[in-house]
């Protein structure tokens, strides 16, 4: 077991809690901002809005990847330009594994969100705006803290989501060991070369990360509902 240990390619769990970490820090801004600006929004505006951003939780992952390629390969007008401007490529880097599981995971950040936001009671907002606070600061003040149990919760879910996507970022980021390699996709190469084994151990890692992902957002969740029932 120790050879085993030793000998083992650990890259895809670096891989993987780099781009998980990366994608849910940028879905908690995007979802909350797209959340806040939904819940505002007319009731029209609101369903269209609201079914876009939500469309890559009901696709399959491997049609958003296939978007995704459409837009920022460098054979592609948006992709090219974006490479010969800026020298950004996305198409088989990191920056492809951050893009795609960001895309897979933002839905689940922005509907915690938005359930959390519509949840809050409109009678906090007035009676901070009875007091002078500005809507910046009622935002970060009231909305926030009192929303924190939704958004923690959308947080955790979001990187458990970019931490095991494989889809989409195996069509927009391939599967270059050391680079853009990721669990899901060492477990994937494996068990094509039937080595069984590794794949073993890679679906314990990916279960335990799972379950500790959950247990996490289970414990938010029951404290939220103890301090509730103390009332």
């Amino acid at each position: 077991m120790i050879d085993f240990l030793a000998g083992l390619d650990w890259s895809p769990l670096w891989i993987s809690l780099k781009t998980g970490i990366v994608a849910a820090f940028i879905s908690f801004f995007l979802g909350i901002f797209a959340a806040r600006k939904v819940v505002k929004a007319g009731p029209k505006t609101r369903a269209v809005v609201d079914g876009f951003l939500t469309m890559p939780l009901v696709l399959p992952p491997t049609v958003a990847g296939f978007f995704l390629l459409l837009l920022f390969s460098t054979r592609r007008p948006f992709g090219s330009m974006l490479y010969d401007t800026f020298g950004i490529k996305v198409v088989q880097t990191w920056l492809g594994c951050i893009l795609a599981a960001t895309v897979i995971s933002f839905p689940l950040m922005y509907r915690n969100a938005r359930a959390a936001f519509e949840q809050i009671d409109v009678n906090l907002v007035y009676a901070a705006r009875t007091l002078g606070m500005s809507e910046t600061r009622i935002f970060w003040r009231v909305i926030m803290p009192a929303a924190s149990p939704g958004i923690v919760s959308g947080t955790i879910l979001a990187f458990a989501r970019a931490l095991g996507e494989y889809g989409a970022t195996s069509m927009l980021a391939g599967n270059i060991p050391g680079k853009t390699g990721t669990i899901s996709q060492k477990i994937a190469m494996v068990i094509q070369n039937g080595d069984y084994a590794t794949a073993g151990f890679w679906v314990l890692v990916i279960v335990v990360i799972a379950f500790v992902t959950v247990l996490a957002m289970n414990l938010v969740s029951g404290k939220k509902l103890q301090n509730f029932n103390r009332y």
